[in-house]
């Protein structure tokens, strides 16, 4: 029978002591998580055990021993390893030992209470505890599940992970306490890192506390009915500044509810909304520092009244050109004139606002640099909505074109109902028969013919106004699919996927008659956190031996 011992890489140069960990016999696995250095008092270690056991809900105890001497090793202290398994009785008691100088390994299992002892091949998992603790291999699993599926799940490697996880107290102490038991594990390096963090885990939550309260109490506002009113209501609607400063209110919330996060997929959108809005605020005061430098914004208002008349001008040419033969098209000239003075009556109020407004540019832009500091997508939102006002006159055309088009097209198609004796019936949402009388037929025939002659300058106006309104919608559209990227971008979980990959490993699985562990992640395959040894077949009575690499 193989025997599986799931040893942690940390603990490779640790000093000699005793082995602690879980016995999975479904597996007939060892889940090595710890080391007990000497000296020590047994029943002290028993005591901790049971502890630790009481809180996890894990069966820790101890599972062999562990030794590593620097030079030759001495009979003396290999007789005490042995005699360890009789103060603490397991079966098997593994014996795992480590030569200085040396890159074999011996492992071997003591079996003193059984009656005939069997040959066993041990195979010896070398993992890394810190990358399989961090990586959340282990899915909860759930407790109405059927026995078979609970079976399936423990010949896989999820009992492992989930031994692994469950353990978190046990790395809470290490070799450099001042208790009585010292213990190595992959929190044992490092010790000063961990305080830190922990200090600013505590620092934080009266600042979560304060922030809780600030965004309650804007979202209380913002709920009000002050806020329901018509003009209120639809500029909350119409601009983009404000649904972006409410879904940045709503990223605010999650980061600082109370709430833990439950899941590793809660967690991770946690941590990618806090990269978002850290890298977010960080661009916007870089962009904040850039234009209160050298006069910037008075240099970009004094360019923006004179960029307002150029475009002014060029829409002025355009409708001179329009109002003319344009490409040499017979237009109707009497519409044409009507429709072009019409829209060069707009483009004059428009320039005359402009003028009305350049004292004012100047402040204006002051203030909105400061909205920056917000983050660089409120700025970007921002400067969506000054070009929705700048180009507020071609979107006034664009909806003048279209309306006049769609009632010269309704208007057609209804004629031509006419024509085929047919009408729209209203009520059922359909198409039916009707007689007309002559006159009604002859003033069909003149309607249509007006407004078939009328339809190609009309249009004209409509085409080459919906290409103006497009060119602003996709500049538009270009600066809300930067705010949508850097909004919903998974930035750290792209940083994970490139520095530590192991982090965002989904599951594993292995391959059946094949020697080597597979780990499967969310972003496609991850690095190997595990590597196994050959197995070799022992000849010793009652015990199993194997070195490995």
């Amino acid at each position: 029978m193989v025997l599986k011992v799931f040893f942690p890489s940390c603990c490779s140069s640790a000093e000699s002591g005793i082995l602690i960990g879980r016995w999975i016999s479904e597996q007939n696995s060892a889940v090595i998580l710890a080391v007990v250095h000497f000296p020590f008092i047994p029943v002290q270690v028993k005591q901790y055990l049971s502890e630790v056991q009481r809180v996890t809900k894990v069966s820790v105890s101890v599972l062999g021993s562990w030794s590593h001497s620097k030079q030759e090793k001495e009979e003396s202290l290999s007789e005490f390893l042995e005699d360890l398994g009789t103060i603490f009785s397991h079966e098997p008691w593994i014996q795992i030992s480590k030569e200085g100088g040396s890159k074999f390994w011996s492992c071997s299992t003591l079996q003193k209470h059984s009656n005939n002892p069997k040959e066993e091949e041990i195979i010896l998992v070398y993992y890394d505890q810190r990358k399989v603790m961090l990586s959340h291999l282990h899915p909860p699993l759930d407790t109405g599940t059927s026995t078979d599926h609970k079976a399936d799940d423990a010949s896989k490697l999820s009992a492992i992970f989930d031994t692994v996880a469950k353990s978190k107290i046990l790395f809470m102490t290490d070799r450099y306490d001042d208790g009585p038991i010292k213990l190595t594990h992959w929190q044992s390096d490092g010790v000063e890192a961990s305080i830190i963090v922990e200090l600013m885990k505590q620092a934080s939550v009266p600042a979560c506390m304060l922030l809780t309260f600030l965004l309650s109490l804007i979202s209380g506002i913002c709920r009000s009915r002050v806020l329901k009113f018509w003009p209120l209501s639809f500029l909350w609607s119409k601009l983009s500044t404000c649904e972006q400063l409410g879904h940045r209110l709503q990223h605010l919330q999650v980061l600082s509810s109370n709430k833990k996060a439950e899941t590793q997929t809660q967690l991770m959108r946690k941590a990618n909304i806090f990269v978002s809005l850290l890298i977010d605020v960080a661009l916007g005061i870089l962009l904040m520092s850039w234009l209160y430098r050298k006069n910037r914004i008075g240099h970009l208002a004094d360019t923006l009244i004179p960029m307002a008349d150029h475009v002014a001008e060029e829409l002025q040419d355009l409708l001179q050109w329009l109002m003319g033969a344009p490409a040499g098209l017979k237009m109707n000239r009497a519409l044409d004139q009507v429709l072009g003075r019409f829209f060069l009556y707009h483009i004059h109020l428009w320039i005359s606002y402009i003028h009305l407004m350049s004292p004012f540019i100047e402040m204006i832009l002051w203030y909105v640099g400061l909205s920056a500091c917000l983050g660089l997508t409120v700025a970007l939102c921002i400067l969506s909505d000054i070009i929705a006002l700048l180009t507020f006159h071609i979107y006034c055309f664009y909806v003048y074109g279209a309306r006049l088009y769609c009632l010269k097209i309704y208007g057609l198609s209804s004629l031509w109902r006419l024509f085929r004796g047919k009408k729209w019936n209203v009520l059922r949402q359909r198409v039916d028969s009707c007689s007309y009388d002559l006159d009604q037929l002859f003033i069909g025939t003149l309607l249509f013919t007006i407004l078939l002659f009328l339809l190609p300058t009309t249009a004209l106006y409509y085409l080459v106004f919906t290409l103006l309104r497009l060119l602003v919608v996709v500049v538009q559209g270009l600066i809300h699919l930067l705010v949508d990227l850097i909004d919903s971008l998974p930035l750290y979980s792209i940083i994970l996927r490139l520095c530590r990959s192991y982090r965002l490993a989904a599951g594993s699985y292995e391959f059946p008659g094949r020697n080597f562990l597979t780990l499967q992640g969310c972003l496609g395959g991850q690095e190997l956190l595990l590597k196994k040894t050959d197995p070799v077949n022992s000849r010793s009575q009652g015990r199993g031996k194997s070195c490995c690499h």
